[in-house]
């Protein structure tokens, strides 16, 4: 019988080691129980814990010991009274996939774009904390005001699908592409275009706006294909592989058009006449949480619950995708829950504090993880209220900490890319 989640109030934390004790030998560490403070360095416990670390992995210093040994009850009582002492000067923003330690908090509970746009409607806001990771807060720096500042509570809060693609391959990537398709008959459209996934750095959203090309969200990506396919013959599609297989798969394009791009091997892996005939390059980048999911789970899931209804991310496997009923965005999973009339059974495939999420708020609904081992985003899972409430009060005492500041250089290439994505309306 399938060990799914059945305690609303359990956390995410006391899950894992739940779950991890019918599954010896997961790659998903109990550790996550641990203060992230108390964490090793690198990614840490949780479903990124084998990807490689990248040299300048944002570092989080040490915070006044007060915060780190605060109770749960102390530290409550400490961000309620900042937040209440600031007012409109501070918006605090929820990922989706944040632990509800923290998300309580928040003024607004979407996905990344979600979370930036709604900063913008607070007018009042000088300073907006973002309980995310890394790239979330610099998409929020670059769309928000020159007078507002965006604080990340932990700078060790990265991504690592985000960090598989950097500056310096991207643009040897593009360099090699360009040299390739430089002889190509002008036929008004250009050879390649590109697109990033919004999981990404403000550095890779600049150079895909000052080369013609867009961000996508998970929402939007179909759309934004058909916009780079109107004006260019190819798409060059980073960093996670999934969702622009997935999406162009969607779209009718065969696979033998979608080769890998494998970066630090020449030409990425390939021959010169697979790149030529390529409709879709898709960088060798990945979700750690998302590819845990499998066929068999679903399969499994179908045999202990007679009409379950699948639906998983598209960062998901594309096997994953095939063999589930629905495929979409946080937002897309979310509302599809929330549209069901009549008592359902739901699988999803997804990262689990959202999974948890979503079961405590519709109880007329059965609603697991396809993954028996729950594995969360171990960089998210970094945000701790103990963090939350340094900022918060550095903020009452007129300290700004934790800044993130995308550099000048970026800021308008980068809000090019995100202008056009918003057009991109699906």
């Amino acid at each position: 019988m399938r060990t799914h989640l059945t305690d609303s109030n359990e956390s995410v934390a006391q899950n894992i080691t739940r779950l991890n004790l019918v599954a010896p030998g997961s790659t998903c560490s109990t550790d996550l129980a641990a203060n992230p403070w108390d964490t090793p360095s690198g990614y840490g416990p949780g479903a990124s814990q084998e990807d490689k670390i990248p040299a300048g992995y944002p570092v989080q210093g040490s915070i006044p010991e007060e915060y780190l040994k605060a109770s749960d009850t102390e530290l409550d009582a400490r961000i309620v009274t900042a937040k209440e002492t600031l007012g409109d000067r501070v918006v605090i923003l929820g990922h989706f996939y944040q632990r509800d330690e923290v998300v309580k908090y928040a003024d607004f509970v979407g996905d990344s774009f979600q979370l930036a746009n709604a900063a913008l409607s607070r007018d009042k806001a000088e300073a907006i904390v973002f309980c995310g990771v890394h790239f979330m807060a610099e998409t929020a720096d670059i769309l928000s005001r020159d007078d507002q500042s965006v604080i990340l509570p932990n700078l060790a809060a990265g991504c690592s699908m985000a960090d598989m693609a950097d500056g310096p391959s991207v643009q040897a990537c593009w360099d090699e592409l360009s040299a390739l398709y430089a002889d190509e008959e002008d036929d008004g459209r250009l050879p390649v275009i590109p697109v990033t996934y919004m999981n990404c750095s403000a550095e890779l959203k600049a150079f895909v706006g000052r080369n013609g090309g867009l961000v996508c969200t998970s929402s939007n990506a179909a759309t934004v294909l058909e916009w780079a396919f109107e004006r260019g013959r190819r798409v060059l599609f980073f960093p996670d592989q999934h969702l622009g297989r997935n999406t162009a798969k969607a779209m009718g394009v065969p696979l033998e058009q979608m080769p890998m791009w494998t970066p630090r091997k020449a030409m990425g892996g390939n021959d010169a006449q697979t790149l030529q005939d390529a409709k879709v390059i898709l960088w060798h980048g990945f979700c750690s949480v998302h590819k845990r999911f499998t066929p068999a789970q679903i399969t499994k899931a179908r045999e202990e619950f007679p009409g379950v209804k699948v639906i998983v991310h598209p960062e998901c496997p594309m096997e994953v995708v095939d063999a589930a009923d629905a495929a979409g965005s946080t937002d897309y999973i979310q509302k599809a829950i929330a549209a069901a009339t009549e008592p359902t059974t739901f699988a999803i495939g997804t990262e689990i504090n959202m999974v948890n999420r979503l079961a405590a708020q519709y109880p007329q609904h059965t609603i697991f993880c396809l993954d028996p081992v729950i594995c969360p985003c171990s960089t998210m899972y970094r945000i701790h209220p103990g963090y939350l409430a340094w900022v918060l009060e550095e903020l009452v005492a007129g300290q700004v900490v934790n800044q993130i500041t995308v550099p000048t250089a970026q800021q308008g290439d980068a809000k090019i890319a995100l202008e056009r994505m918003l057009a991109a309306k699906p």
